[in-house]
């Protein structure tokens, strides 16, 4: 299809399509949290292909150590739980246990089962901050245990980003109850796009696609070029591959917040451990080594980088849709891969 055609046919991507259903009332219990927060909750599509899965946060801390400079350092216990992880200081990394390179069967995480739920396993986390005024903020954050990074012209010999522990989100902003916009994280950046114009399933809840083994979260489906962040074309040197694949329902198996921005402070809405959103390190290994023989390093791009800060340091406060990082926060009202039509 040529590009012209491409944009063409997204424009008039319907708004609402089909999923698999999941009712309000069997998705999990949550007592307090704002019922439009669930009702408007994303829903996400993981790629058929991607081995990827989402992964239970405490699995991900039963196979890893907490380290720095590489060197093992005292833990809380052994061991580390969702409780205690919070009392390593911010220069820690959770670090693999295995080598990742092997592909150990834990980091391949839980899949989806027909409902889309992963069963056993609590493998996302909703976190509402309430602005008062009618303006709350939805923050769905989805964890993997590894991120696949991209591949230079899709070959897999020339393939840098990769590493250990991965999170991505979407937001929903609210106003008086009513969904406004969605931004969706997409590696250093992401996109944010007004409500009416993403995907949705037939109850109005948008939809996500994550990509192939980097999880970057894409309002559509297709190829998307991340070369340039927040362009998003259909095609280029970096690219992410999203598909109706496997149908995620990250509610389902879910923590659930209420996030104080005055205080710093996160209350569960139920009985879910709050230590670990406290944990101000890395989720994952520290970038390999130049001499370690699994990194290569090409043009400044590290094979092998360096895990994520957790859901606390996503800007849950922010002003605009967008988080603030130097960027133009565009803010799109038309399901296309790239162009603006406005600033917000």
């Amino acid at each position: 299809m040529g590009v012209i055609s491409f944009f063409v046919a997204a424009a008039l991507v319907v708004s609402v399509v089909r999923c698999a259903p999941t009712r309000l009332r069997d998705r999990q219990e949550s007592a307090g949290i704002p019922d439009y927060v669930m009702k408007y909750a994303p829903v996400v599509y993981l790629h058929s292909d991607d081995p990827y899965f989402p992964t239970d946060i405490q699995s991900f801390l039963d196979h890893t150590t907490p380290r720095v400079n590489y060197n093992e350092v005292p833990a809380p216990s052994k061991p580390l739980t969702q409780d205690n992880v919070n009392q390593l200081g911010g220069d820690v990394y959770l670090t693999s246990n295995d080598d990742v390179t092997k592909d150990p069967a834990w980091i391949k995480g839980t899949r989806p089962d027909g409902n889309g739920k992963t069963n056993n396993a609590i493998t996302a986390a909703v976190i509402v901050n309430d602005k008062g005024n009618g303006n709350v903020d939805a923050f769905y954050m989805y964890f993997y245990a590894y991120n696949y990074g991209g591949e230079v012209l899709g070959w897999n010999k020339l393939n840098f980003g990769n590493h250990v522990g991965d999170w991505e989100h979407t937001m929903v902003r609210f106003q008086n109850g009513q969904p406004e916009a969605v931004w969706y994280s997409q590696h250093a950046n992401g996109q944010a796009f007004r409500y009416s114009a993403v995907e949705k399933t037939e109850s109005g809840r948008p939809i996500a696609y994550s990509s192939k083994g980097s999880h970057a979260n894409y309002a559509m489906g297709g190829t998307h070029d991340h070369t340039i962040p927040n362009l998003n074309l259909p095609g280029g040197v970096l690219e992410d591959y999203t598909n109706r694949g496997v149908y995620w329902d990250p509610t389902l198996s879910a923590y659930f917040y209420k996030f104080d921005a005055g205080a710093n402070a996160f209350t569960p809405y139920n009985a879910e451990p709050t230590g670990w959103l406290g944990f101000k390190g890395r989720w994952g290994d520290q970038e390999y080594a130049k001499d370690d023989k699994r990194q290569v390093k090409l043009f400044g791009q590290a094979k092998f980088s360096s895990g994520p800060t957790g859901p606390a340091d996503k800007q849950l406060n922010r002003d605009k849709v967008c988080p603030e990082n130097g960027k133009t926060c565009i803010l799109r009202s038309i399901l296309v891969p790239r162009g603006a039509d406005e600033e917000e």
